[in-house]
């Protein structure tokens, strides 16, 4: 009979800090073309590390809510900054969570008042509601080239 030990991941105690910094290129999208496969599939893979990050640190109560936020705001650098590179990080300060998404490319972001019928459009409007749910505010810096949002970290992660 062969046993196999289970390994569960060390957990590190919430405090303030670094959680992650990643910067990965990206190919420019040209007029209205889809971004390439490959820069897609980055926003899964961000979302994935966010995540580990995440229980990595104690915040596993964050991880549905810091996703969402992650993959819109990716996703919106990728279809509309037309950059090369983009960043994410993720911080923690005084209880707070800041995910900072910066392209590079001024201009800024910016709620939509989708139509029922539209297809895209919303992403901006559900940040605004998942960073206030969680008594937080979100906005641009550097004249529109980053987007950050701070999320209260729960009480429950603090202690």
């Amino acid at each position: 009979m062969t046993t196999t030990a289970v390994r569960t991941p060390r957990t590190v105690p919430y405090r303030d800090g670094d959680v992650m910094g990643l910067t990965f290129a990206v190919a420019p999208r040209r007029g209205d073309a889809p971004p390439r496969a490959a820069d897609a599939c980055r926003v899964g893979n961000m979302r994935r590390i966010a995540a580990a990050r995440l229980r990595y640190c104690g915040l596993e109560a964050m991880t549905d809510d810091v996703m969402l936020i992650v993959s819109e705001l990716l996703t919106n650098a990728i279809l509309h900054s037309r950059t090369t590179e983009i960043s994410l990080s993720m911080t923690i300060r005084d209880g707070f969570l800041r995910i900072t998404i910066v392209d590079g490319m001024p201009g800024g972001a910016t709620p939509k008042h989708a139509n029922a019928n539209a297809e895209s459009g919303r992403g901006l409007a559900l940040v605004e509601a998942v960073v206030k749910e969680n008594g937080g505010n979100w906005g641009t810096c550097n004249a529109g080239a980053g987007t950050w949002c701070m999320l209260a970290v729960p009480a429950e992660e603090r202690s």
